[in-house]
């Protein structure tokens, strides 16, 4: 039997889930600001929830969305759909409820839920990408596999009562996450501008460069390597400069400012921006002090990522329900509304502008999944259109 619209298709729950828990958690965390809400029952310090929610919680939602929309597209993969995409967004439902119940819980509860759901995403893709011809996608589930090992790190540290531990937990779930959006987003990012290129007869896609598209994850990867392992400043600095370098020298060759007036593609190269000024931010951080050690981690979860997940929404949900892909002018404010947020949540770590220039942080990053939600809540809950033409990839 059919599914219902809103289990056919990963994105479809997995959006709406993520899209929505974003304002809640700012709500939380504007309200602890404000007095209004207490965090500081939680098992873990509020900093570390937080920042435990923003990862595992957020935006794996919206990562795993995507995922399980495009390995169908790109890698052939069957639909994961019906009872088993409930079965995921169940689990997902299930860490979050354990983790704002974790006051009222017995101890080891909320890890227990919580660790359920990527073993569970394992389980179920892994021997699918196992069977596509393309070797590259066998990445994925040693990237999952690392997501699952730092989150039960930030368990281990919580039950230990060794905030450094469920830090370093956080801070590799972080650089897994950095490493997935490079695969992913490096491909999509100039398939689709290369796509525009060709349609305005301004050039054709750049040529993909392998010795370059190596080089560039295996130095995040040295770099997680050093700086999780605590090597010296000097070595994780200039690995970060690498990385920047790097980084900078790929997306130099996508051309992305020749399409710039296409909303949604300037979203995506935006966020690679940031993913460069995080890189930079990490490499100042190391080798001079000159900018606090969390300042590139604000600038790739808000920045880079954040850009990079509403231009992926956006267009996902689109060309998947059948409509033409074009960001209304709502969904341009709210692009827009996400760096800003990102220039703020930068400017307050480095210039200690208070809590009053953090909520409006935090209110800035929120809209734009408010945006989102008002504007597409409905098509994800609804049958897709009728498409004119063979389905395309994206």
């Amino acid at each position: 039997m059919k599914p219902r619209p809103l289990w056919s298709s990963g994105y479809r729950p997995f959006y709406l889930l993520g899209a929505a828990y974003a304002p809640l958690l700012v709500a939380g965390v504007v309200g602890a600001f404000a007095g209004v809400v207490d965090l500081s029952a939680v098992g873990s310090a509020p900093p570390l929830w937080h920042g435990h929610e923003m990862v595992f919680g957020f935006a794996v939602a919206i990562i795993f969305g995507t995922l399980l929309t495009a390995l169908p597209s790109w890698a052939g993969t069957p639909e994961v759909q019906g009872a088993r995409l409930m079965l995921l967004a169940a689990l997902w439902l299930l860490g979050r409820a354990a983790f704002w119940a974790e006051p009222w819980l017995p101890r080891g509860v909320t890890a227990a839920a919580d660790m359920l759901l990527m073993p569970a995403l394992f389980a179920i893709l892994a021997p699918q990408v196992w069977r596509v011809a393309n070797r590259w996608y066998l990445l994925l589930p040693l990237i999952l596999a690392a997501l699952t090992l730092a989150n039960g790190v930030y368990h281990a540290g919580i039950l230990a009562g060794d905030a450094a531990l469920a830090r370093a937990g956080l801070h590799a779930g972080v650089y897994a996450l950095v490493v997935l959006y490079v695969l992913k987003g490096g491909v999509l990012t100039p398939v689709f501008t290369g796509n525009a290129l060709r349609a305005r007869g301004r050039g054709d896609q750049a040529a993909f460069l392998l010795p370059l598209e190596v080089l560039a994850v295996a130095a995040i990867v040295l770099l997680a390597a050093l700086d999780l392992g605590g090597a010296p400043r000097l070595w994780v600095g200039l690995a970060a400069l690498a990385c920047a370098v790097l980084h900078a020298m790929r997306i130099a060759r996508w051309r992305g400012w020749r399409v710039g007036s296409e909303a949604l593609l300037w979203a995506m190269h935006l966020s690679f921006a940031w993913l460069v000024i995080a890189f930079a931010l990490k490499a100042v951080a190391a080798l001079t002090g000159a900018v606090p050690e969390n300042a590139w981690l604000h600038a790739f979860t808000v920045g880079a990522l954040g850009l990079m997940m509403l231009g992926l929404m956006t267009r996902v949900v689109l060309r998947h329900t059948g409509r033409p892909v074009h960001a209304p002018r709502a969904m341009q404010w709210a692009y827009a509304a996400m760096f800003a947020a990102a220039a703020l949540r930068l400017a307050v770590g480095v210039h200690g502008l208070g809590d009053d220039a953090m909520a409006l942080a935090a209110l800035l990053w929120a809209a734009p999944f408010v945006v989102y939600l008002a504007l597409y809540a409905a098509m994800l809950v609804a049958p897709s259109l009728p498409r004119s033409g063979p389905p395309r990839q994206g």
